[in-house]
């Protein structure tokens, strides 16, 4: 392995998992690559694809205009490059964060003469480079256009706004949805397990009606987006009455009842506050109370 001495359309520092995916999706689609990772072994796989291993962070900042970061979280990042020569370079933010830390990081890299481009990638490692792997990113304009070619060998890359922590914000909105589904479907499973079905069965049902649910929640933006909850096609109080069901069968299947009952006690407060008759989005009018209450304090 040998140290980068031209320059490379792109560096990438971080090779954990999804660092290896994104660099070896870039690689084999004909991207010039310059990588670092802390332990140089995890990096060996990589240089048949054709990519070159820079034998510091330095030298691979040095190597290419555009600087992908993959790490941990952002203070990681910020350690890496903090005594990296940024000014004019194009810095792309792919680690995990909260949107205040992309504000805070996109001013520092800003600070030092670098465009900045906070981004959040939707997947997981296996579908990096495929149809399914979406990424996110936001920032500077400048940014967006000088990475937009290698991002979108990684994943379909949007720019979603200048603010910094937009992408952040979506990815934490998203990771919110997504586990809060994951806990929905575990209690199936154990709902399926207790009527000595099989789970595959549910699984593959899931993935048929994924876009009728995906539709669903678009539906329910939009509710929300104009405040809109009236005439529901379902209303927040079924809701409930279905949760109330699963609480039901958890007691009579003797399995644990924890996210139904949660589940229940939410659209129960929405109830109580009078929306039961609108649709289940009006449960965001509970959130927002719940929030001014405690802004009040």
């Amino acid at each position: 392995m040998q140290s980068q001495s031209t320059t490379n359309e792109a560096s990438l520092l971080g090779l954990g998992a999804m660092g290896a995916a994104l660099a070896r999706a870039a690689a084999t689609k004909g991207r010039r690559l310059t990588v670092w990772n802390r332990t140089s072994a995890k990096a060996a796989p990589l240089v048949a694809a054709g990519v070159t291993v820079a034998a510091s962070v330095a030298a691979a900042v040095a190597a290419s205009p555009v600087v992908i970061v993959c790490v941990t979280d952002y203070a990681a990042t910020r350690a890496l490059l903090e005594a990296a020569l940024l000014a004019g370079k194009t810095v792309v933010q792919l680690s995990t964060g909260t949107p205040q830390e992309a504000r805070e990081l996109a001013a520092w890299a800003t600070a030092r003469g670098a465009r900045y481009l906070d981004g959040a990638i939707l997947a997981v490692p296996s579908q990096v480079g495929g149809p399914h792997a979406n990424l996110m990113t936001s920032g500077s304009r400048e940014a967006f256009a000088a990475a937009e070619g290698v991002l979108a060998e990684m994943g379909a890359v949007r720019f979603v706004g200048e603010p910094p922590g937009a992408a952040a914000a979506l990815d934490l909105a998203v990771l919110s949805s997504l586990f809060g589904a994951l806990l929905g479907f575990y209690h199936g499973a154990r709902l399926i397990e207790a009527e000595q079905m099989g789970v595959d069965g549910l699984g593959e049902l899931m993935a048929a009606t994924a876009p009728a649910i995906g539709e669903m929640i678009r539906i329910d933006a939009e509710s929300i987006h104009h405040g809109r909850y009236e005439a529901p096609e379902a209303s927040l109080e079924i809701c409930w009455r279905s949760m109330d069901l699963l609480g039901r069968h958890a007691r009579e299947a003797a399995i644990d009842g924890s996210f139904p009952g949660f589940a229940a006690e939410m659209f129960q407060r929405g109830i109580t506050a009078g929306f039961g008759d609108e649709a289940p989005a009006a449960m965001i009018k509970v959130l927002r109370a719940a929030s001014a209450q405690k802004g009040a304090r």
